[in-house]
């Protein structure tokens, strides 16, 4: 099973049980995406690089963004789906085009969460070198 970020109410995935996922759209019942489909999202390089290059230049196609990478539209295309998923980017239809852009929501609350996460880390292991020290 996996682990929620506080305050972030199980996803469906979560409450299938293991074995019987079901994936939805992030944002179909108005919540974010949790931390974990976030993190899953960005552990992909090639991800890394599409978002990287979204937030460069701005909206854009899955073959403007073909045009720069060693791989396929339909990778790419793949791959947005992917960060769409996640939160990451959202797309909006221009004629028979459909671009591609950043959302930050999401990847600032997974920061966020991730901070507060060091923070009590960093305090436990502050009581832990204290302990140590002290020779109790």
């Amino acid at each position: 099973m996996t682990s929620l970020a506080p305050g972030q109410p199980a996803g469906p995935a979560e409450r299938a049980g293991p074995g019987r996922a079901e994936r939805q759209t992030p944002g179909a019942q108005g919540g974010p995406a949790p931390a974990s489909d976030v993190l899953a999202a960005m552990a992909d390089p090639t991800r890394r690089q599409i978002l990287a290059e979204l937030a460069a230049r701005g909206p854009a196609t899955a073959t403007e963004l073909a045009g720069g990478l060693p791989i396929t539209r339909q990778a790419v295309a793949k791959h947005l789906g992917a960060l769409s998923q996640a939160g990451l980017a959202v797309s909006s239809k221009h004629g028979r085009d459909v671009r591609f852009e950043v959302r930050t929501e999401n990847l600032a609350e997974t920061a966020g969460w991730l901070a507060r996460l060091a923070a009590e880390w960093d305090t436990r292991l502050t009581a832990i070198k204290r302990i140590a020290e002290s020779g109790d």
